[in-house]
């Protein structure tokens, strides 16, 4: 599937509406060039999942977790060196339990995420114009 959006609000309704199908144990890997709307679009996965905390690039903190009608664990692996250093991070009750992870970067360390693990593909056009493309979505229309 791929979306066309134009403002950041655009960007953050696409991100609601694919929070709102998501179910436990879900794995975003998120890919993208810096600025390409990642964080953006985490916002709105954590209004679908009914998280009304502020999202925020966890950039410094590698892990954010967020509470909601299923827990979100958003991480930022820019800065891992190695699929090692992601492991270390204790990531594994994380990526194997009842929330949902959403990865920033994962490029990183797709070798250790399962194979259904969702991939959304973000690519920044001219100002506020973003594509985003989702591969491996189960749920049906968004």
């Amino acid at each position: 599937m791929i979306f066309e959006t134009n403002t950041p609000e655009e960007t953050i309704a696409i991100g609601k509406k694919i929070g709102e199908k998501l179910t436990s144990g879900a794995i975003i890997a998120m890919e993208g060039t810096l600025a390409a709307g990642k964080t953006t679009i985490t916002k709105g996965i954590a209004l679908g999942l009914g998280i009304e905390e502020e999202i925020t690039s966890p950039t410094f903190t590698l892990i954010s977790e967020y509470e909601g009608r299923i827990p979100l664990y958003q991480m930022d692996v820019y800065r891992i060196d190695t699929v090692e250093d992601f492991l270390a991070l204790g990531v594994e009750e994380m990526l194997y339990g009842n929330g949902v992870c959403v990865i920033e970067w994962s490029e990183k360390i797709r070798s250790e995420l399962p194979k259904e693990t969702i991939t959304i593909n973000m690519k920044a056009g001219n100002k506020e114009t973003r594509q985003i493309e989702i591969n491996n979505w189960p749920y049906g229309d968004i």
